[in-house]
C-alpha cells in the first residue's frame, strides 16, 4: 500500500437510525459524501432495515438491526443520523450520546427547547457532536449570500425579511402522514415548513434573537390540533421586522427576501434547489423609479454557483469532518451547530406559545 493510501482517514461510520423516506435521502448523501459510509441499518424489524438496505443500493456488508437499541450498541458506528418522528427524539438522541455516538439529528430537532437542551446536554458530556440536518445551511450559495449581505455598499442594513414555505398536500398525507399526528410530531407545519423559514431569517440577521414574535391571525389546524398552516412576525430591538408563512395547503413555494436600506436579495428555491448542480439567487441594487414613473431599475443581478455535491452530502462531509476531528485528533466538539439549532427551536417555541395565546405578541428569551 502506497504512503499516500496509507494517510487517507479512517471514514466516519455512520448508523441510521429508522427508515423514514427522509433516511433515502441521507444514504445516498452520506454514499456521495466523502469520508462518510453507511455501516448499519437500525429499524423496529430487521426485515425492514434488511429491505432498507436492499431498495437503497447499499453495500451487502452493512448490518441490519431489528432494533434501535441494537445499532446503537453496534461498536462499528461512529455517528447516528436520526430522522425519528419529532416525539422520539429526546430518548433516541440523549441514548446515542450516551453509548458515545455523534449524532445528525432530522429538524424540527425537538417538540421544545427544554427537549433540545437535554439532547445537547447528553451530547455535550459525551463530548459527541452535535448537528441538526437543515441541509440549506451546507449550500455553497449560502455561504456566497453571505458575502452578499455583509457588502454595506449593496444591501445596506438589513430592515426586512420576508419568507415562505409551502406544499400542496394529498388527501393521504393530510390523514396519515406522521407530520399532522399530535403523539408523533405535534408542531405540525411549524416545525416541518416554518423550521426553514424562522432558520433562514436568523441566518439573514447573524442569528440575533428577536425581541418579540407574534403569530399571524387564524392558523389552520386539523381536527387533532395539528397545525397545517400558520405564519408569524418577528421585531428586533433596532426596528427589522421579518414575517414568514407556511402551510401543507398551497402550492409548492420556497421564497425567501432579504431587504436592506440600499438592495435586496432573493431566491425562489431556498430549501431545495432547483439543481443539484447549482443554486441561484439575485441582488438588486440601489434601484430608482425612472421619470414619470414608468418603470424602475436597475434589474436585479443574478448569480449561480455550481457544485460537485448537493447539498445534503456537503452537509454529511462538515459533519464527518468534525467527527474525525474529535475521533482521531482529540478535538473539542464544535459549539456552533448546537447554538444555531437551540435559537431556531426559541422562535418555533415562541410562535406556538403566541398560537396558543390567541395570536399575542410574545417575548423571546435565549
Amino acid at each position: 500500500m502506497s504512503s499516500a493510501a496509507s494517510e487517507q482517514p479512517r471514514p466516519v461510520r455512520f448508523g441510521i437510525l429508522g427508515c423514514a423516506g427522509i433516511a433515502r435521502k441521507l444514504a445516498r448523501a452520506i454514499h456521495l459524501a466523502p469520508g462518510a459510509t453507511v455501516t448499519a441499518i437500525g429499524s423496529r424489524s430487521e426485515a425492514k432495515a434488511r429491505r432498507f438496505a436492499a431498495d437503497n443500493g447499499l453495500d451487502a456488508g452493512v448490518r441490519v438491526h431489528g432494533s434501535y437499541e441494537a445499532l446503537l450498541d453496534d461498536p462499528d458506528v461512529d455517528a447516528v443520523y436520526l430522522p425519528l418522528p419529532t416525539s422520539l427524539h429526546v430518548r433516541w438522541a440523549t441514548a446515542a450520546a450516551g453509548r458515545g455516538k455523534h449524532v445528525l439529528l432530522e429538524k424540527p430537532t425537538a417538540l421544545c427547547t427544554a427537549d433540545l437542551d437535554a439532547i445537547v446536554a447528553a451530547c455535550e458530556a459525551a463530548s459527541v457532536q452535535f448537528m441538526d440536518s437543515t441541509m440549506m445551511m451546507h449550500n455553497l450559495r449560502t455561504g456566497r449570500m453571505r458575502e452578499v449581505l455583509a457588502d454595506k455598499d449593496a444591501i445596506g442594513d438589513i430592515r426586512m425579511i420576508n419568507s415562505m414555505l409551502s406544499f400542496h398536500a394529498h388527501e393521504d398525507f393530510l390523514q396519515n402522514d406522521i407530520r399532522v399526528k399530535p403523539d408523533l410530531d405535534a408542531l405540525g407545519a411549524l416545525g416541518d415548513l416554518g423550521w426553514y423559514c424562522i432558520r433562514a431569517t436568523l441566518w439573514a440577521v447573524d442569528y440575533e434573537l428577536p425581541k418579540t414574535v407574534t403569530a399571524l391571525r387564524e392558523p389552520v389546524k386539523n381536527q387533532a390540533g395539528v397545525l397545517l398552516a400558520c405564519g408569524a412576525s418577528m421585531h428586533w430591538e433596532d426596528g427589522k421586522v421579518a414575517t414568514f408563512t407556511c402551510s401543507f395547503l398551497a402550492s409548492s413555494a420556497m421564497d425567501v427576501t432579504v431587504v436592506g436600506t440600499k438592495g435586496s436579495l432573493r431566491l425562489t428555491d431556498f430549501v431545495i434547489p432547483y439543481e443539484e448542480t447549482s443554486a441561484a439567487f439575485s441582488v438588486a441594487s440601489k434601484l430608482g423609479v425612472k421619470e414619470l414613473a414608468i418603470g424602475w431599475g436597475p434589474q436585479p443581478s443574478q448569480h449561480v454557483v455550481a457544485t460537485d455535491l448537493p447539498q445534503e452530502a456537503l452537509m454529511v462531509q462538515e459533519f464527518a469532518r468534525l467527527v474525525r476531528n474529535i475521533r482521531d485528533a482529540g478535538a473539542d466538539p464544535e459549539g456552533m451547530w448546537p447554538a444555531i439549532t437551540r435559537k431556531t427551536q426559541v422562535v418555533v417555541d415562541a410562535v406556538k406559545v403566541s398560537i396558543d395565546k390567541g395570536c399575542q405578541p410574545v417575548d423571546v428569551t435565549g
